[in-house]
């Protein structure tokens, strides 16, 4: 299920590269047994706004939790930590896609910046759906998810 997130947040992605006449392009990186894999899914561009790494999470319920939802490498390091480290190293800027999946509802997903995960990170053991809600949507429709925009709206 998340392998269908990963490609479907990667066609939402190029459709916005398309739509907006921009360069750029995402892709999956391909899961290797005993090859760490820092994030989903990388996106290049020339464009310092949408040179980007995204790590995805597909779950079930209202919250994401730290302990749960990622895991810790062999050295016992959080993948939280281990994502922040390869931001950093690569200049690239971060974001958590996020599907939030039988509610009773259409499923919903969120973009949020890989900051806002961090600061929750160091303050809570999980994210409500609601903060996730006040971050960038990824609207649900016939084609797929749509993305508007990769900004924040500035009433946060």
């Amino acid at each position: 299920m998340a392998n269908d997130f990963e490609r479907t947040v990667v066609t939402c992605i190029n459709r916005y590269f398309t739509e907006h006449r921009m360069k750029g392009f995402a892709y999956r990186l391909k899961q290797a047994r005993f090859n760490s894999q820092y994030v989903d899914i990388i996106v290049d561009s020339l464009d310092p706004a949408h040179y980007l790494a995204i790590e995805c999470k597909s779950l079930k319920g209202k919250r994401l939790s730290f302990s749960s939802n990622f895991h810790k490498d062999k050295e016992g390091v959080h993948q939280i930590d281990n994502i922040s480290g390869f931001l950093k190293y690569t200049g690239r800027k971060g974001f958590l896609a996020v599907e939030f999946r039988g509610n009773g509802q259409k499923n919903e997903a969120y973009l949020m910046p890989w900051d806002k995960v961090c600061a929750f990170y160091d303050m809570q053991a999980s994210i409500p759906i609601e903060e996730f809600r006040k971050c960038i949507p990824l609207e649900r429709t016939s084609y797929g998810y749509y993305l508007e925009c990769f900004s924040v709206s500035p009433s946060d």
